[in-house]
């Protein structure tokens, strides 16, 4: 007696499996069901997504078994069944608990019918898993490309001033953790410019980032982030510690960092302030690095940008002369002296060390020190705007424009 040609053992064996294939997809069904939670607690048309993927397997191995060569578009073509929502539902880990609960039933249902068959199972089960992570792989690419364009149009806004409605909703799409104030950190793009750990040193400082590449430029939005269980005594890192120690990812160069402002939705000002810094920071010749757009108010105010002439006049020109005339005086003759109490005394007739104790009292109501030298400049170039503003100098140009008869 012979043994049948394999050719004919193969074509019942076919015939057999396409008989049970419904059968199969029910009891694979089933067993997802009962074994896994997460396709139990799915809405409907997410299981019958899921079910459809499944019996799209089946149907694929008896044609992958019929025809071995078929692979790589028979097991891509798997995941064409489902709604393309679904990778956005379905984990790749819960792919690959699919994929074993459905080998396991059919293992389970052609036991018996010979080691050449439940070897193709393997063999199919192992190149649908492969298939598997190129699709989940191919997405995460496409997301991560989606979600670099969205943050560049994000920063893009933020630097424009051109925030609209959509913004929070588009920040919130970035997965944005930050609360409370937000500043921008404005350097030169590295010529190796590595983002992931310029993220990572991000979340070890406990801020969170949207990154911006403009040419050579590169731009930062800081927010604080948002820690679980933080305790109540962990002191939260100012603004200038936290662009001291980001400092490494950016490029040589000057490194500016604007003012601190309520929220993310007010980043527009800091970024305006950083760009104006880093626009004039060479005009310092010792300038920091990073320094603070703040400090760089008198070449700003020089090169045009009303905020820092706006910022110069508000916060030091209008409180000293809300407060006193006679600091205001003080300041004005001590500067002029060359930063002399002797020469200011003298002029003022009074004691140097009421001289002193004015200056003092300049420093406690604006927060800076005319006595050096960097901080006599701002201190001058406010005066000197404050002036330019003041009712008084504006009538006395007009009558120094106007024609004799």
């Amino acid at each position: 007696m012979t043994d049948r040609p394999a050719s004919t053992e193969k074509a019942e064996t076919l015939a057999w499996l396409r008989r049970i294939s419904g059968d199969l997809a029910t009891a694979t069904i089933k067993r997802l069901e009962d074994t896994l939670p997460w396709y139990a607690d799915m809405p409907p048309a997410r299981r019958s997504a899921v079910g459809l993927v499944a019996q799209a397997g089946i149907t694929a191995f008896i044609q992958w078994y019929e025809d071995p060569t078929s692979t790589p578009w028979i097991a891509a073509d798997i995941f064409a069944a489902a709604p393309r929502e679904l990778l956005r539902s379905v984990s790749l880990t819960q792919t690959l608990q699919l994929i074993r609960v459905t080998v396991s039933v059919t293992e389970e249902r052609v036991a018996g019918k010979g080691d050449a068959l439940r070897e193709g199972i393997l063999l199919y089960s192992r190149d649908v898993a492969f298939a598997a992570a190129d699709v989940y792989a191919r997405a995460a690419e496409a997301r991560g490309l989606w979600d670099a364009r969205l943050e560049a149009l994000v920063v893009d806004s933020i630097l424009t001033g051109e925030a609209d409605e959509e913004l929070p909703s588009r920040i919130a799409a970035l997965g944005w953790h930050g609360h409370g104030e937000v500043s921008v950190l404005v350097g030169t793009t590295p010529p190796q410019f590595d983002v992931d750990q310029l993220r990572r040193t991000a979340r070890k400082l406990d801020v969170d980032v949207l990154i911006g590449v403009q040419g050579s430029r590169l731009v930062l939005v800081i927010g604080r982030a948002e820690i679980p269980n933080r305790a109540e005594d962990d002191v939260e890192l100012p603004f200038p510690e936290i662009a001291r120690r980001l400092e490494p990812g950016f490029g040589p160069g000057y490194l500016v960092l604007g003012p601190a402002v309520p929220a993310l939705i007010d980043a527009g000002q800091s970024a305006r302030a950083a760009l104006a810094g880093f626009a004039v920071a060479r005009a310092w010749r010792h300038a920091p690095r990073p320094v603070e757009a703040d400090d760089l108010l008198p070449e700003r105010a020089l090169a045009g940008d009303p905020l820092a002439k706006q910022t110069l006049v508000e916060r030091i020109y209008r409180p000293l002369q809300a407060h006193s005339t006679d600091l205001v005086a003080t300041l004005w003759s001590y500067l002029d002296n060359g930063r002399s109490l002797e020469a200011t005394a003298r002029e003022l007739f009074v004691h140097p060390n009421t001289v002193r104790y004015r200056l003092k009292r300049v420093s406690d109501v604006i927060g800076w020190d005319a006595t050096g030298p960097r901080e006599a400049l701002i201190l001058q170039t406010a005066l000197i705007l404050g002036s330019i503003g003041t009712d008084a100098t504006r009538r006395r140009s007009a009558q120094v424009r106007r024609p004799t008869a």
